[in-house]
């Protein structure tokens, strides 16, 4: 009987809730089959390759004067086993309240960073298993997709089209360089919010204009990174920046990211693509993409063999507004001091390709 009283107890006071603010329940449920080659080949029921699967909360407040509160809860959610996402925490993907108004918007909490959200926004980029952001492990496209401990502020609309923000991390992530050579990785560590620590403290901004057919934008990071070549803090920086142009019978993109590595005695990451975006049918679009991704090793410095040729095809076939099925190809041709693979699959050998093929169906509610 206690637990049904409290049961109803927590229902009215859910209802109140709704009651005074629109909250939407949301998601993507994406799932493939896909066959990659690393090392060895490897075929697979996999999630998350044309969008990630995911379950969020969404609401807004009216609180009068023109002012709102806005507030966002998502999580990631693996659809070929029911897994929570990528990581321990449960909300990874969004968890910020935030007040809007007359003066734009201001957002508490762990979202998009000001890379991230640019590299991120699949209708022009995309930062999946086998996009090349991802495979290249950039920060935009990987280590600072998003951050944590964030003040962002959504600048207000003074011109059409034109879109701005401003953020600071007071403990985003925070990275150093685990392992030596082209097996180093980056690996996240405990930063920022401690006294006398600055590791994982960042500022960002980003800017985006769309005026009809043309479209482009611009993001720059600034992080404090833990570094084990010099035993200290480093700082280290990432800048994307893209632009395009809808032709009607064709869409072409053109984007150049460039970046601080983590292990700061390797060569800057340069990752630099072209995209030509097709639309065959009403329903049915195709985009082949290719870029070239310099200085991949980790801790090799001037190394003139350690780039990677990231070539991908992709086509969707929209059953629906909401159901969409998919066919994707991506192929890395290492340098022989270079080893990308698709959707981290393992490729300990240098110099070899890597080759990733999914079919799914992903649909949205």
């Amino acid at each position: 009987m206690k637990k049904t009283l409290l049961a109803i107890a927590a229902l009215a006071a859910t209802s109140g809730a709704f009651a005074q603010s629109s909250v939407t329940l949301y998601g993507v449920v994406d799932a493939s089959i896909e066959n990659v080659k690393g090392d060895k080949g490897v075929t697979r029921v996999s999630s998350d390759n044309l969008a990630t699967s995911r379950l969020g909360f969404k609401g807004s407040e009216d609180l009068g004067g023109g002012l709102r509160a806005n507030f966002a809860l998502e999580t990631a959610v693996k659809s070929d086993t029911g897994a929570q996402g990528n990581t321990a925490r449960f909300f990874d993907r969004a968890a910020w309240v935030g007040l809007q108004g007359g003066f734009g918007e201001l957002r508490l909490g762990r979202i998009d960073s000001s890379i991230g959200a640019l590299a991120g926004d699949t209708k022009i980029l995309g930062a999946q298993a086998y996009d090349d952001f991802k495979i290249a492990k950039t920060r935009a496209g990987d280590s600072y997709r998003r951050v944590d401990n964030a003040i962002t502020y959504l600048l207000p609309t003074f011109v059409p089209g034109l879109t701005a923000q401003l953020q600071y991390a007071t403990a985003g992530v925070g990275y150093r360089t685990v392992g030596t050579g082209v097996g180093a990785i980056d690996a996240q560590v405990a930063g920022g919010e401690v006294a006398g620590v600055d590791a994982g403290k960042l500022y960002g901004l980003n800017i985006k204009y769309a005026a009809g057919p043309f479209f482009a934008g611009a993001g720059y990071l600034s992080s404090k990174d833990e570094n084990t070549v010099t035993a200290g803090e480093q700082k280290a920086n990432a800048a994307l920046a893209y632009v395009g142009y809808d032709f009607g019978v064709l869409k072409l993109t053109g984007y150049y990211d460039a970046e601080t590595r983590v292990a700061g005695a390797a060569d800057r990451l340069v990752l630099a693509g072209i995209r030509i975006g097709v639309p065959i049918t009403e329903n049915f679009s195709v985009q082949a993409s290719l870029a070239q991704a310099s200085n991949v090793a980790a801790t090799v410095t001037n190394s003139d063999h350690d780039d990677a040729t990231i070539a991908a095809i992709k086509a969707v076939y929209n059953l629906s507004k909401r159901t969409s099925v998919y066919g994707l190809v991506t192929n890395v041709n290492n340098e022989s001091s270079s080893n990308l693979s698709v959707s981290g699959v393992a490729l300990t050998e240098l110099g070899k390709s890597s080759r990733g093929i999914a079919f799914g169906v992903a649909h949205a509610f």
